[in-house]
């Protein structure tokens, strides 16, 4: 199996900073296996800078599962509080695929950045997002009208960085020529919806779905950093 994925990120037009990271922070191809991911940073300037920096490095250079990766970037975030206590509070999402050789893309999940599949014109989110909202969404106490508006729907119940012992969504998805990928920093999904997205999704190459991400959401006020990768299957 053959990928091609194309990377953009912002730091949108209200933030100082740009807290996300991702990996890798350029385009390319693969034929699998390849690693490919988002990180959210939160704790405010250099600290969720730092964070999501610091648990992307960890999550790249360790080997094992995804689960493995995920929870190695958590014990790194530790670490450095260790090294530099004025950084405590410090934490980031994390969201990310591998890329399988054998026809198969897993992915494992910890926050509100999210992943996608755009197939034959329908988009669908594989992952799950562990924040307040979403809970309340779940157990049928709001509508998905109410999300956009709640006074904590910036809440997140899960996050690299807030507890040592983390608990990770994971999954799987077969995948075949045509199938295209999205991973995104809520930037992106908060600003724009599953339609507009499914819109950059359809177009031509994934250099020009990932910036018109970046450019939708900035239209919409671009009131958080803006991150995403776009993946095709080829």
């Amino acid at each position: 199996m053959s990928y091609h994925w194309a990377v953009a990120t912002d730091r949108g037009r209200i933030r100082k900073i740009n807290e996300d990271s991702l990996y890798p922070p350029t385009s390319g191809r693969s034929e699998g296996p390849a690693v490919v991911l988002v990180a959210d940073g939160m704790g405010g300037h250099i600290a969720g800078e730092r964070a999501s920096a610091v648990a992307t490095e960890r999550a790249v250079e360790s080997k094992g599962s995804l689960k493995e990766r995920v929870e190695a970037a958590n014990i790194a975030i530790f670490e450095e509080i260790d090294r530099h206590p004025e950084l405590a509070g410090m934490g980031t999402t994390m969201t990310l695929f591998e890329l399988g050789e054998d026809g198969v893309v897993r992915f494992a999940h910890v926050g509100d950045s999210r992943a996608y599949l755009f197939r034959d014109g329908e988009l669908s989110q594989l992952t799950t997002d562990h924040t307040v909202v979403a809970e309340y969404l779940r157990r049928g106490t709001i509508t998905p009208d109410e999300v956009a508006t709640h006074p904590q729907r910036s809440l997140i119940t899960r996050a690299l960085g807030l507890q040592p012992d983390i608990e990770i969504d994971t999954g799987e998805e077969p995948v075949g020529p045509g199938d295209r990928l999205l991973l995104c920093s809520d930037g992106v999904n908060a600003m724009i919806d599953d339609e507009s997205i499914a819109d950059s999704l359809d177009l031509e190459t994934p250099e020009e779905a990932v910036w018109d991400l970046v450019e939708k959401a900035n239209r919409a006020g671009g009131h958080d950093n803006i991150t995403a990768i776009v993946v095709q299957v080829d």
